[in-house]
């Protein structure tokens, strides 16, 4: 699969939770950084996500792939639904890094957390 390929592929399995399947699209190192978890190994990383959300919807804006590199930028729109039932929407851009076999190695989340943030701290403090 060429980049932009996986890009669509990583937005598709998103959306639909497959969690297993979003994971495979990462090396076994693959690592992604996010500004309300952090920077985790995409295993960790999605299935926190997974344990938080109720359901994703996701519109693409834009993919922009750098010429003669390793990198694609996706840019979308995430109509975010958390197991609590509170939701949140807010524009995204995803800066995803490869290997030589077109596995993601690094995945660097960009988003305004004004709203998302207070609702996944109030989430977790009702567990």
């Amino acid at each position: 699969m060429s980049k932009k390929e996986i890009a669509k592929k990583y937005i598709e399995y998103l959306e639909q939770g497959k969690t297993e399947c979003i994971i495979e699209l990462f090396s076994d190192n693959g690592k992604v950084t996010s500004p309300i978890y952090g920077t985790k190994l995409a295993s960790t990383f999605y299935n926190n996500l997974n344990e938080d959300t109720l359901k994703s919807k996701l519109i693409i804006n834009g993919i922009f792939e750098e010429e003669d590199s390793n990198r694609i930028a996706l840019y979308f729109k995430y109509n975010w639904t958390l197991k609590n039932k509170k939701n949140v929407t807010f524009d995204v851009v995803d800066i995803i890094a490869f290997n030589s076999k077109n596995k993601i190695i690094q995945l660097h989340i960009i988003y305004d957390t004004v709203k998302s943030r207070g609702l996944v701290n109030a989430m977790h403090l009702t567990k």
